[in-house]
């Protein structure tokens, strides 16, 4: 027993530790070649062009853009990251340049409009829907009867006297 013991912990530990080394990703290497159009356009489609107005950068012509990718490209096979080059286009040009502006300063109401536009406008619509609601109820209800009104009993009243 104490020998079957003594053999199948380690072998147990060998097989495990085989088995999560096969299923591991491979180790970081180094950027491989020039990054693909597609690595390139993925971190063009997050900048806008400082010259053109509200054109991503992926689908501008101008010649100044095509520069631009050029450079993205030449960062990613410097082994940059996604966040490094957007922060050098906007040392470079300005927060202008992103897609999507950082939550600072009066940006942060790009943020926070929209999400209370939203709840304002459906509490308005809940409110009317209510009131909607309410009305026909209201309308519905049946009108005093002329004992109840005593200024219908004494218009009555005037009536029947001058028919007499």
């Amino acid at each position: 027993m104490r020998r079957t013991l003594f053999w199948t912990a380690p072998l147990f530990v060998l097989v495990a530790v085989a088995a999560l080394w096969a299923w591991s990703p491979a180790g970081a290497q180094g950027p491989v070649g020039t990054p693909s159009d597609d690595d390139v356009n993925v971190i063009a489609k997050q900048l806008y062009c400082p010259v053109c107005e509200n054109v991503p950068l992926d689908v501008c012509p101008t010649q100044a853009c095509a520069q631009w990718r050029e450079t993205i490209r030449e960062k990613l096979a410097e082994g940059w990251t996604e966040d490094q080059i957007k922060q050098y286009f906007v040392d470079q040009y300005g927060a202008r340049v992103l897609a999507t502006p950082p939550p600072t300063g009066l940006n942060w109401l790009v943020y926070v409009l929209p999400p209370l536009a939203i709840l304002a406008g459906a509490y308005i619509l809940l409110r009317a829907y209510r009131g909607w609601r309410r009305s026909p109820t209201q309308a519905a209800a049946a009108p005093p009867s002329p004992a109840e009104d005593p200024y219908v009993a004494r218009l009555e009243e005037e009536l029947r006297r001058r028919e007499s």
